[in-house]
């Protein structure tokens, strides 16, 4: 099953994520699909978060199930784009 969910990386104890779309099945930080966005949890509140909308919504209609966190996220990318 393909997911949209959340890649690590960066330093130690500044974590950054990418939002990517990957088989279920592969490890969390291992070969993707495609990269989608990124999130930066420690980053100003305007700035967290940044996805390609367009490309999180074709992956979805395909199939692809979002994980809770990357839900999350995407609502408030569009709660962003909504202003």
């Amino acid at each position: 099953m393909v997911k949209i969910r959340l890649k690590k990386f960066g330093t130690k104890k500044r974590p950054c994520y990418r939002v990517v779309v990957q088989d279920s099945r592969k490890p969390r930080d291992g070969v993707c699909i495609e990269e989608i966005g990124t999130f930066q949890p420690i980053a100003k509140e305007d700035s967290q978060v940044s996805i390609d909308m367009d490309r999180a919504k074709h992956w979805i209609s395909v199939g692809a199930q979002p994980t809770d966190i990357v839900k999350k996220l995407m609502n408030v990318q569009a709660a962003k784009q909504a202003k």
